[in-house]
């Protein structure tokens, strides 16, 4: 499947603030957007006026970047939560981080999103004691996510474990660094999700 490839701090710079899409590095004086908190090109530094679309455009290129999402998925995902009941734009941050991947990063198994999307899909984990390789599987209140025992001795492994316990993990997940695992407690409401974005924009424009 295709990837944004270049520059990931080219996105947050796009969006004008930190997306936190390189781990470690962002909260370090290494993170560009601190230098440079205009958008890249030759003229990012141009004052423009935004229309309404565009606001509306900014927060859904904003959620899809936070996240690692493609246009197509992330489509599919706001149609997925339009179907749910509840309130769209709550269901939609609800399915995204719902997604293997941020649930790995949000244990603190994984520096960023985008590190944990490797991992899981060098199959380092399971979910209820199975082997899942497929960074958009979304778990659901109950399920275990644990490191794969015969992933314990990789080096790379070994060094997440040890910084794990510096990571704070949300209230709907519980850790335990003792069996490397972690439980979905229930599915986060939209006041446990810390993800600055004005969901409601992201509604409207898919509505027009």
């Amino acid at each position: 499947m295709a990837r944004y490839t270049e520059a990931a701090c080219r996105l947050c710079r796009r969006e004008g603030e930190k997306l936190y899409l390189k781990g470690e590095r962002c909260y370090t004086n290494k993170c560009s957007i601190g230098r440079r908190s205009y958008a890249p090109g030759e003229h990012g530094q141009a004052r423009k006026k935004i229309s309404e679309y565009g606001l509306q455009l900014r927060e859904k290129q904003k959620l899809r970047r936070i996240y690692g999402i493609l246009e197509r998925q992330f489509a599919g995902y706001f149609t997925l939560a339009e179907r749910k009941k509840g309130i769209t734009g709550e269901n939609l941050l609800q399915i995204l981080e719902s997604r293997l991947d941020n649930v790995v990063y949000r244990l603190g198994f994984a520096a960023s999103r985008k590190e944990a999307r490797q991992l899981v899909r060098h199959g380092h984990f399971q979910v209820n004691g199975k082997k899942v390789n497929i960074p958009s599987y979304l778990v659901k209140a109950g399920d275990v996510v644990a490191i794969k025992e015969g992933s314990l001795d990789s080096i790379k492994i070994k060094e997440i474990l040890e910084n794990a316990a510096n990571h704070n993990i949300p209230e709907w997940l519980e850790r335990d660094l003792e069996n490397h695992s972690g439980k979905v407690k229930a599915l986060p409401l939209r006041e446990q999700i810390d993800v600055p974005v004005q969901e409601h924009l992201i509604v409207e424009l898919y509505s027009r």
